[in-house]
């Protein structure tokens, strides 16, 4: 496997173009009936749907919108007579919808296809869709990657992440400002949506509190004594975040080597712009002297290579002894590692060679702040982060 990605074509803040995820939206949508996008609110779902069937097209229905709900009333009327393609935006609004589109999916007579907008995961929608299990394909959107800004935005990616308000507001400043709200939108409006029923400063502090545990291995003991709460509670509110796409819980991998090996996930914000907000870090001066600013360029190159890459599995690996590897994944039936180091030039590690020969792994690449790309042994090689975009 070798990190080899298209580049981005627009990398002018407000308009900008999306070329992989386009390409994959329209591949599912030449083999299955029906595509779920899923993800949080303002990554731009509804503007890339747009870019399939315009806003104001008789086959696209806003569930935000009372027009738009009152046209959908009576779903099986509405949509039955309905040719090509529907778009149907924040469709965890109605849930009572999917079995009706289970019936019209599996008509012999097929006129139409389905692509439906959710702001939350799979998991927060499991009732809907179990209804269309088999029948539809997912496709998350998260926000924009650094193949889509342009690796000449690398920096302001990394401070401000990847949500659209946020990426391409005026100052650093407004989007800092941005991400606060945002936090606090998700906390008081759409966790209850989903059905989460938890007082909302209880769950801002616990935000507050996993931001410190950012590229750490999870231990729910300790915030559940902060908070003066149980074990469970805390691991179900971690799975909300999860489930919301606010966290990204990096599984350990574990095989039958004889080493002990770390079997608890490790914490990651999906997003450094929310991270950065709950830490108070609203420039780049101020982000480069926090004591979280290696944990968050961590999180940062991790997340970024996982969206470009998307791999069918992602973990990482560690063991007690202190041999560890950031991330592991499987593509292609190949087993390739990833380390991050935020330094000019990185070394050859015993822990790099140990996770080598233990996890058989078919290539290492030691992502890093610089800008050339150079071989530590014959599967080794040091990869500047800009160039998980070309692979140059």
């Amino acid at each position: 496997m070798v990190l080899e990605f298209p580049g981005s074509k627009d990398t002018v803040p407000g308009m900008i173009d999306r070329p992989q995820l386009r390409r994959q939206i329209q591949v599912a949508l030449g083999r299955s009936r029906a595509v779920v996008l899923v993800g949080p609110r303002q990554t731009g779902k509804t503007t890339i749907a747009r870019e399939f069937l315009p806003l104001d097209h008789p086959n696209y229905f806003d569930l935000e919108d009372p027009l738009g709900r009152t046209r959908l009333a009576q779903p099986k009327t509405a949509l039955e007579r309905l040719r090509g393609l529907v778009v149907i935006d924040e469709v965890q609004h109605a849930p009572d919808l999917f079995p009706v589109l289970r019936v019209l999916i599996d008509r012999d007579n097929r006129p139409g296809q389905f692509l439906l907008l959710g702001s939350a995961s799979p998991a927060l929608l499991r009732q809907g869709t179990e209804s269309l299990l088999g029948r539809i394909e997912v496709i998350e959107v998260s926000g924009f990657n650094v193949a889509e800004v342009g690796t000449e935005n690398l920096e302001r990616l990394w401070l401000r992440g990847g949500f659209p308000p946020a990426f391409t507001a005026a100052t650093d400043q407004d989007g800092f400002r941005w991400c606060r709200q945002a936090v606090a939108r998700f906390v008081e409006t759409d966790l209850p949506q989903f059905g989460v029923n938890v007082a909302s400063p209880a769950m801002l502090r616990f935000w507050m509190m996993l931001a410190h545990y950012h590229g750490q291995v999870w231990n729910a003991a300790e915030p559940a004594r902060s908070l003066g709460i149980s074990e469970p509670t805390v691991r179900r509110y971690l799975d909300w975040l999860t489930q919301g796409f606010m966290v990204r819980q990096l599984q350990p991998w574990y095989e039958n080597v004889a080493k002990r090996q770390v079997k608890a996930p490790k914490i990651y914000f999906r997003d450094t712009g929310l991270l950065h907000a709950l830490l108070e870090i609203g420039d780049f001066g101020a982000l480069l002297a926090h004591p979280r600013s290696g944990a968050s360029w961590e999180g940062f190159a991790l997340e970024q290579v996982v969206r470009i890459t998307q791999p069918d599995q992602s973990y990482f690996w560690a063991t007690h002894a202190g041999a560890e590897l950031d991330l592991l994944m499987f593509r292609y039936g190949k087993r390739v590692g990833v380390e991050v180091k935020r330094v000019d030039a990185p070394n050859l590690t015993p822990s790099m060679q140990i996770a080598i020969h233990d996890l058989k792994l078919d290539a290492l690449y030691v992502i890093y702040p610089g800008t050339v790309r150079f071989a530590l042994t014959d599967r080794i090689e040091a990869l500047p982060i800009t160039q998980i975009v070309t692979g140059a």
